[in-house]
């Protein structure tokens, strides 16, 4: 069967790995027969792509549902199957099979055009999302995947050049994130991260009602892993009437249910707001996003202990 490689998948590889991506799209359709061959796969439907992968929905010799996950391999990429080892099922998709030379998986079925997103109410998803946050930082991360103590160095060294990119009404505020950093880069955690967890990063499953899918895994501390749930829907929290009182909801649910110290969860969640700035700044981005912007201001009183 031809494996036809979707235009949106190679438009974004183009857009964001250049070359590496424009070599990852031409090579994909021989690479996806080979582990078609090699691990005896039948293809079982049409295939799904995002921005990132191509994933083929497969049947094994055996007659089990799977998925075969294409994906270049980079640094994002390389410790996805450490991090579903680790985890082995609690609360995430199986790894059934792996290559670790390219990166191609071989997954759980799941449910894929059913996500967490389809929880329309905004609390019970919430609830549901954290809960599986729980049960994923609740492994202690396995040896050799990238640490935060390293990435929040990382940012750390950025920061300066990257204030004087930005509005004089947000230099203080990116400051004050870094600040946050600053003081706990030497306390980094070793709690196995998701650190994508997003309502579209949950799927429905027949094994379980929900399960997380698409991690870049990272050791560090729980705190780090807030942010996705806390700038997702963000329509529910406008919708609201007073965005940064929703932000706090969605913050106070979520530390209470993790058992987290709420200062050192919002001093994470700066250096999120941070991180993604810098990522924004890097493509071109004018200033921090309003996402990030509320976000940080919502936590900054808690990490100055007020």
């Amino acid at each position: 069967m031809t494996i036809e490689v979707p235009a949106k998948l190679a438009e974004a590889q183009l857009r964001y790995n250049g070359a590496a991506g424009r070599e990852f799209i031409a090579g994909l359709p021989a690479h996806a027969a080979r582990y078609l061959t090699e691990w005896e796969l039948r293809r079982d439907g049409p295939p799904l792509h995002g921005l990132a992968s191509l994933v083929l929905p497969v049947v094994r010799a055996d007659g089990t549902p799977a998925a075969l996950k294409l994906q270049l391999l980079d640094e994002e990429t390389e410790s996805e199957p450490a991090g579903l080892r680790a985890w082995a099922g609690d609360g995430a998709v199986r790894l059934l099979d792996a290559d670790p030379a390219t990166g191609v998986m071989l997954l759980e079925r799941l449910h894929p055009h059913h996500s967490l997103s389809s929880v329309t109410d905004d609390v019970q998803a919430l609830t549901l999302l954290t809960g599986l946050l729980a049960r994923l930082v609740a492994h202690p991360a396995p040896h050799g995947i990238r640490r935060l103590h390293d990435i929040a160095r990382t940012m750390l060294a950025q920061t300066p050049e990257a204030a004087h990119l930005l509005p004089d009404d947000e230099r203080g505020l990116i400051l004050a994130c870094a600040a946050a950093v600053a003081d706990l880069v030497d306390e980094p955690g070793d709690r196995l991260l998701h650190w994508d967890l997003h309502y579209d990063n949950v799927l429905a499953a027949d094994r379980e009602p929900w399960l997380a899918i698409d991690p870049k895994p990272l050791a560090g501390d729980p705190g780090f892993d807030l942010m996705p749930a806390l700038d997702n829907r963000w329509d529910a929290l406008v919708a609201s009437g007073n965005v940064g009182r929703a932000v706090r909801y969605r913050f106070d649910l979520m530390t209470e249910m993790l058992g987290l110290d709420r200062r050192r969860a919002a001093g994470w969640t700066l250096g999120r707001a941070l991180q993604n700035t810098l990522w924004d700044l890097e493509d071109g981005e004018p200033g921090m996003s309003e996402q990030q912007r509320v976000v940080a201001e919502a936590v900054l009183p808690t990490w100055k202990g007020r």
